[in-house]
């Protein structure tokens, strides 16, 4: 069993830069590794994703200009490397790890989620 432990939210200023990491454990991530928010009142929808094997990421048209997704193998870690944060983005972050095989935006892709982490951006 899969588990995803989410870190590195906090409150922040806009403008401001953060980087949201997620570590597995009970297994090494197989597949690939997403990033989700959720915003109050909102549904969750997809900021990025990387392949485990081979590195390829894939970043919502939204933030491509902002936010990058990288990994580190050995430390079994994604992280979500935010900048330019705005009040809007204000959610809790989720990673969450599957087969991305027919989609990686879609929720229903991913097997394993963690709990979540919230990042609060304050104007």
């Amino acid at each position: 069993q899969v588990q995803l432990v989410e870190s590195g939210g906090r409150l922040v200023q806009s403008g401001d830069s953060l980087r949201l990491s997620c570590v597995a454990s009970g297994c090494t991530f197989t597949g690939i590794v997403g990033w989700f928010r959720q915003a109050p009142g909102k549904e969750r929808e997809f900021v990025g994703s990387i392949r485990w094997s081979g590195g390829t990421t894939y970043v919502a048209d939204s933030v491509k200009d902002r936010f990058t997704i990288s990994r580190d193998s050995p430390k079994n870690a994604v992280y979500l490397q935010l900048k330019g944060l705005i009040p809007e983005e204000t959610a809790v972050y989720y990673c969450a790890n599957g087969r991305g095989i027919m989609s990686v935006s879609t929720d229903s892709e991913y097997d394993y989620w963690g709990q979540g982490t919230q990042v609060t951006v304050s104007s």
